[in-house]
């Protein structure tokens, strides 16, 4: 990605090209007959949902989802119009929202499902439904953690599946292990053959369902006998692995970095110490510039401890002291041509990648990417200039 955009102390730039290579490498990694869904909970992981939202409507994406009712309206604000599945718990009072603005609503348990039936009749709407089941993964959903809960399970969603009020639109499960490779195997088929088992079951009283969906971005890649009537692609979206377990590989890019300015360089003496606690002594004369960015925009406190250096001015500037909520201060000793106002790159590209960053801090790629907080705006670049900004606090 090309160029720099100036006007703020901090931004993050995202690469529409790269994101639209990566949703198009994810179609053509999908089954030809299942449809994709590109999951955009979080704020897109971090790349702002409402562009990204719109971009992949313009690229031809099937669904949309999000974790709850307030991103799904903030998408139907932003007169987006793609089908949007909220994957999460959403009060049953919005019961006449969710079916006005034709969001369709995870159902995953037979007391919500009533209780979202019941409103939904009160309100004299329907509400399309995808049916959560929990085959392993010990968050929510209708039990069938194991196979002798198949009796239970099945009897419960037959009940929830043909409840007034509710359309039955979807069924979908959640893979633990998936991105554990060989290590997640066994726990990964068991949870799709328990799940398909199910829908076999439901479909022998008649129960049948458009959209069966289990595949995330692991799956897709690794498990395609699992991508049934749809997928619901995330990291791989955004040009990252789940995990480095994964079996089968393909080239995705990175679509985010993270950028800021150089607001003070100052030298220091010998024996003088930088930002709280006075953790950083020098042993040596040094310079020391001042970046306007903290752990209020989403840079972890421990990045600075586990060694996370800035690109900038040819080189790498580590970070020296305790990463402040709006400052961070690294050491320019080593690239005495760097002055105020130069941009520096936190990570991604030309710096370090969000995958090191993540190994580095002991997390995953996804936490670095979510952290990113509201007052970064986002600046969108597509065939090498800057053709939006979305900013939150000042659209």
């Amino acid at each position: 990605m090309k160029g720099e955009w100036h006007g703020k102390r901090a931004w993050a730039e995202i690469d529409l090209d790269a994101v639209a290579e990566n949703y198009r490498l994810v179609r053509s990694l999908t089954r030809p007959s299942a449809k994709v869904c590109c999951v955009i909970k979080a704020n897109a992981y971090g790349h702002g949902a409402v562009t990204l939202a719109r971009f992949y409507e313009k690229e031809g994406a099937d669904f949309l989802a999000v974790s709850n009712l307030e991103e799904a309206l903030e998408l139907r604000r932003a007169e987006v119009t793609l089908p949007i599945l909220i994957l999460g718990y959403t009060p049953v009072e919005a019961a006449r929202v969710l079916a006005e603005q034709h969001i369709s609503q995870c159902v995953f348990s037979l007391a919500y499902a009533e209780e979202l039936s019941r409103e939904a009749k009160k309100a004299g709407v329907t509400v399309n439904a995808h049916f959560k089941v929990d085959t392993g993964m010990g968050r929510i959903g209708f039990d069938l953690r194991d196979e002798g809960y198949l009796p239970s399970c099945t009897e419960a969603l037959s009940r929830a599946a043909t409840l007034t009020g509710l359309v039955r639109e979807g069924i979908f499960t959640h893979f633990a292990s998936a991105d554990e490779g060989e290590m997640g195997e066994d726990f990964t088929k068991g949870q799709l053959s328990r799940f398909l088992t199910l829908t076999e079951a439901l479909g022998e009283r008649g129960i049948r369902f458009s959209l069966r969906h289990a595949a995330n971005s692991a799956a897709i890649l690794d498990y395609p006998e699992s991508h049934l009537d749809m997928v619901r692609a995330g990291i791989l979206l955004y040009g990252l692995y789940p995990s480095a377990s994964l079996r089968k590989k393909a080239v995705f890019h990175e679509a985010l970095t993270l950028k800021t300015v150089v607001d003070l360089v100052k030298e220091i003496k010998v024996g003088e110490t930088v930002s709280y606690g006075r953790t950083f002594l020098a042993n040596a004369p040094m310079r020391i510039a001042t970046l306007p960015i903290g752990y209020g925009d989403g840079l972890f406190r421990a990045a600075g401890k586990k060694g996370l250096s800035v690109a900038l001015g040819g080189g790498f500037a580590p970070i020296v002291g305790r990463i402040c909520m709006d400052q961070t201060m690294i050491d320019l000793s080593l690239l005495p041509f760097v002055e105020e106002g130069a941009v520096a790159t936190v990570f991604g590209y030309g710096g370090e990648s969000v995958t090191d960053l993540a190994c580095r801090l002991d997390t995953i790629p996804y936490e670095i990417l979510c952290a990113i907080g509201e007052r970064i705006p986002r600046v969108y670049w597509e065939k090498g200039r800057a053709v939006s900004v979305f900013d939150r606090i000042l659209p």
